[in-house]
This record gives C-alpha cells, sequence and structure tokens, in this order.
C-alpha cells in the first residue's frame, strides 16, 4: 500500500537548492521513516511530522518572500578507498549498471577476452592479484595520473565469499603490463572494447591512492509569515583529490543524490541568502525494485547460492523456463514462477530453502576439493539421515 509525503525546497540566488528539515523542531518525514508495506515504522511516527498536500501548500505559501538565515556550517573531510579488481559477479553487476548488459551477454564476451588473450580468467571469486599484476596495475596509474595518485604501498584486498573459488586471480587486463584501452582500439570490436575498458580501470583504480572529499551542510533558520521556525539544510561535497576517481568512479545506484559532487558558496553564519523560489512536491512511497540480472547476480551472492561458473547459466535458465520475464531490465515473475514455488515449498520446503541451497555449494566444494565422499553425500540426500528425510521420502509423499 502506498504512503504518501510532501517536503518542501528552496532555490537561492547563489545557484543551490535547500531542502526543508524540520518545522517548530519536528524532522519532517523522509522515505527512510516508512517500512517495505508503505507504513510509518512505530519508533518513528511520533516523533516526525507527516506533511500533506494541503499542509505542504499552505506552508509554501506562508514563506513566499522570506530570506534564509545561515544558521550552522559544518565542513568535513571524507576519504573514499577504491574498489577491490572484478570477481565474476562484480563484473556481471558492473557490466549491467554501466553497459546495460545481461549476466550471458558479459561471460560471453569475457569469454573472447580471455581466448583472445587480453583478459585473466573469467570465473572467479577471487579478489586477489598477483605481484606481476600490482606492479602493472601500479605503473599504469603513475604514467598516466602521476606519482601522487598512487599509495606507498600496494593494496591487498580480502574476498567477501565464503568458501570462494580462489584458484585464479582476480579477473584483470592479461601480461606484466596493461596496454590501455586506447592502445587495443584497433584490435577489439566495440563489446569487447567496453568490457576491455571496465576491467583496465578497475584493476588500475584498485591500486590507487584514496579519494579525498570535502563535505559541507549547511543550515538555515527562516520563519513563516505565522510565526513558525523551519530548517531548511543544503547538502554540498567537493572533490579535493581526485586519486582513484581519476579512473574509476562509482556509479551505483544507491548514491545519496543530496551529497552529490557540487560546490556550495562561501558562507558565514548569521549571513542572509535570498531564496527565488519555494516549492512542495508529493512522494509516494514505493515497493522494493524488482530485480535486474546485476543486482540478482549479487543476491545470489549474497546468500551464497551460485558460484562464478553458473551465475550467468542460473540467470539464463529462468528466463529460459519461463520463471521470468524481462520488462527493460526488470525481472518479472511469471504465474508459473507463482504455481512452482508454491508446489516446491508446500512438499519440499527444505530443498528450496536458502540456507540449505548455500549449505550444498558449500558440499559440492568439499566434494570437488576432495573433503566430502560424493557417495556418501548423495546416499544422504537421497534416503535421508538423523531423522531428516530424504529426497525418496519428499517425493513419495508426492505421490511421485
Amino acid at each position: 500500500v502506498a504512503s504518501n509525503w510532501w517536503d518542501l525546497t528552496a532555490e537561492t540566488d547563489q545557484n543551490f537548492t535547500a531542502r526543508l528539515i524540520s518545522v517548530e523542531d519536528k524532522r519532517l518525514a523522509t522515505t527512510n521513516d516508512f517500512d517495505s508495506n508503505g507504513a510509518l515504522k512505530e519508533k518513528t511516527a511520533s516523533s516526525i511530522l507527516l506533511l500533506n498536500q494541503a499542509d505542504a501548500e499552505k506552508l509554501t505559501n506562508s514563506l513566499t518572500g522570506k530570506k534564509l538565515t545561515v544558521k550552522s556550517i559544518e565542513d568535513s573531510p571524507r576519504t573514499e578507498r577504491p574498489k577491490p579488481p572484478f570477481t565474476t559477479s562484480t563484473m556481471q553487476q558492473d557490466a549491467g549498471s554501466r553497459l546495460g548488459w545481461g549476466a550471458q551477454l558479459t561471460m560471453r564476451i569475457a569469454q573472447s577476452l580471455y581466448e583472445g588473450g587480453y583478459i585473466t580468467y573469467m570465473r572467479t571469486d577471487s579478489v586477489n592479484l598477483s605481484q606481476t599484476a600490482i606492479n602493472a596495475a601500479r605503473s599504469a596509474a603513475q604514467s598516466l595520473y602521476g606519482k601522487d595518485h598512487i599509495p606507498d604501498s600496494p593494496r591487498f584486498y580480502e574476498g567477501k565469499t565464503k568458501n570462494a573459488q580462489e584458484a585464479h586471480e582476480a579477473i584483470r587486463p592479461a601480461g606484466d603490463s596493461f596496454k590501455t584501452p586506447g592502445e587495443l582500439a584497433t584490435e577489439l570490436n566495440r563489446d569487447q572494447l567496453a568490457l576491455y575498458d571496465l576491467i583496465w580501470k578497475r584493476t588500475v583504480a584498485s591500486q590507487m591512492a584514496d579519494a579525498k572529499k570535502m563535505q559541507a551542510r549547511v543550515d538555515f533558520d527562516v520563519k513563516t509569515s505565522d510565526g513558525k521556525s523551519c530548517v531548511f539544510r543544503a547538502n554540498g561535497s567537493v572533490v579535493t583529490f581526485a586519486g582513484f576517481l581519476a579512473a574509476y568512479e562509482d556509479v551505483s545506484d544507491d548514491k545519496n543524490e543530496e551529497e552529490g559532487d557540487k560546490r556550495l558558496p562561501p558562507m558565514k553564519v548569521g549571513q542572509d541568502i535570498n531564496a527565488t523560489k519555494y516549492s512542495c512536491e508529493g512522494h509516494e512511497t514505493k515497493p522494493p525494485a524488482r530485480y535486474t540480472e546485476p543486482t540478482l547476480v549479487k543476491k545470489l551472492e549474497e546468500l551464497g547460492i551460485g558460484r562464478p561458473s553458473t551465475f550467468a547459466s542460473i540467470i539464463q535458465t529462468i528466463q529460459d523456463r519461463g520463471y521470468v520475464v524481462k520488462r527493460g531490465r526488470a525481472l518479472v515473475p511469471t504465474f508459473l514462477a507463482f504455481s512452482v514455488t508454491g508446489l516446491l515449498e508446500q512438499h519440499f520446503s527444505k530443498l528450496v530453502d536458502y540456507e540449505f541451497t548455500a549449505s550444498m555449494e558449500e558440499d559440492l566444494d568439499k566434494i570437488a576439493n576432495g573433503e566430502e565422499d560424493r557417495l556418501n553425500w548423495l546416499t544422504r540426500f537421497f534416503y535421508g539421515h538423523d531423522d531428516q528425510p530424504g529426497l525418496q521420502d519428499l517425493a513419495a509423499d508426492l505421490g511421485a
């Protein structure tokens, strides 16, 4: 169920916009105050101000012509670290976000780059780079961006994936020196060059210096025509040293728009700022976004389901079997998906449980590593063990 709330903004003659955050010391509701069902969270419901359209329009009219007075200024330095080089899943996610590609296409292009000797093996959970690759990345960064853009010591990363298959390096440009995308422009086709460009940038950036930013937050006082005290806020962020951002900038969807890289003008406490326009806008809570191929791959990895060699095939299989269809980039479940899921949850609830699936992945890794006997595991799975029913008993209950 959707809920509605309204907020106000003030445009200024100083080329920035401030947003209303409180009225009479009561904080204005934001999207974070609503739960996934669109209802106000109990812990905040009594302490916030929820404006409807009539309230917002009345408040807007009562502010017309009023100046903003600088109440407080906070400047704080912020450091941003580069991300590790690509694993299979992060490469698929990044290609999806930046290039609009599905997992299957990404892996097909990566396969062609690998077979051509342009990148290392593209099915890996590892974020590690060999010393040769680290040296190549640091050399490329220093050559292109300057010595101040690389840290004194190499960077090393730890993977977050349980039971990571780290027999291979992270995905990186091949060789002991990295060819730039420009050097390969005549050798690669458009798609190959686009993916190589991502891999090159991510690898080089992973060995570069932190980016440095200055975060600014300015609060403004203003009184309405009927004497109500309002506080508006403007946020700004300025890059003071690009560091790794010179090579690779995050484009994730969850970056806070209010903290974007916009410069605020010099101001001082007590200064009056002309508000050229006050306006109000309505908002509506939205259900959780549908999965796209990149976000589904990310979720599978978080749950411990799938491996680098299977992510793309999982995504493709659920489409081939008609469980989901694509609408734009969104993966939309079909009636068949709901029917199959309902049947499986009713009769095989353990087998479709996330934790069981992840545990099975771990067991399969143990079998592959020689730590578990294949026949013993299959026997327990089929016949059951420790009073736990096996597949044979579950199928019998279904009448199979």
